[in-house]
């Protein structure tokens, strides 16, 4: 498949997880791929690597000129990936804590379209896509300051929609459920139990599986592609059923 043929995208968080899958499968359909990560010295080519913190603006607008340089000066899609995780209720955090995670899952997205967009205007057929979550959606325990972030995330894509569909720029998210990444791995290793953490996020989705990077990506890719040029102001559901599906329990 060659959709992407011609077309120039940048990746955030693209060293890794759901950011290296897309960036890598982006290129494979025939674009040509720029990954912006704090530590990109994994990124083979044909990726362009450059090194960009998304919590600091002149990082960003310095990270973002070179990839578009790179790339030829232009930009057509944009992948909004990089993001942390957080544990705990509502009073598990500081406020310090709070800040962090809201200042790179939404700020960072911020500050990253605010330094892309004079690129993806001028594409004509530009696509932005924001990495979400099932958190933004459904009420998860342990989760409260990161499902507030993406909560946050859900809401500015439909008010990025809503602000640049009549410059050409479409802007939707995907919403993973709890997806086989380098971070949840690391979470599991932590549990008092590993296997016992696993098999209940397994066991939450209706599939009965996690998410793998790979059809987060695919997810993604679907959203930028210009053949979904009408779609925009979407959230797609990637989460093995989680959102919409109520089973039974299963028979004895």
């Amino acid at each position: 498949m060659s959709d992407f043929e011609g077309l120039k995208a940048l990746v955030t968080g693209g060293a890794s997880g759901i950011g290296r899958a897309t960036a890598e499968l982006l290129a494979e359909r025939g674009a040509q791929v720029a990954v912006l990560d704090l530590d990109p010295s994994s990124v083979d080519k044909p990726l362009l690597a450059h090194r960009a913190d998304v919590t600091d603006d002149a990082s960003v607008r310095e990270a973002v000129t070179a990839a578009a340089a790179g790339l030829g000066g232009t930009l057509d899609v944009l992948v909004n990936n990089a993001g942390i995780g957080a544990q705990g209720t509502v009073e598990d955090n500081p406020d310090d804590e709070w800040h962090r995670v809201y200042d790179v899952n939404v700020l960072g997205m911020v500050r990253t379209t605010r330094a892309c967009l004079t690129h993806l205007r001028a594409s004509g057929h530009a696509a932005i896509v924001n990495t979400c979550s099932i958190a933004a959606t459904a009420g998860l325990p342990q989760r409260a300051l990161y499902s507030a972030t993406k909560g946050a995330v859900y809401s500015l894509t439909l008010a990025m929609a809503a602000d640049h569909v009549r410059e050409g720029i479409r802007v939707n998210c995907v919403n993973p459920g709890t997806v086989d990444t380098p971070w949840v791995g690391r979470l599991l290793d932590a549990a008092p139990d590993p296997a016992a953490e696993r098999a209940a996020l397994e066991a939450r989705q209706p599939t009965g599986r996690l998410v793998s990077a790979t059809e987060v990506a695919g997810a993604i890719a679907y959203l930028a592609s210009p053949l979904s040029g009408a779609t925009t102001g979407t959230a797609l559901a990637v989460d093995g059923g989680m959102q919409g599906l109520r089973l039974r329990p299963a028979a004895r």
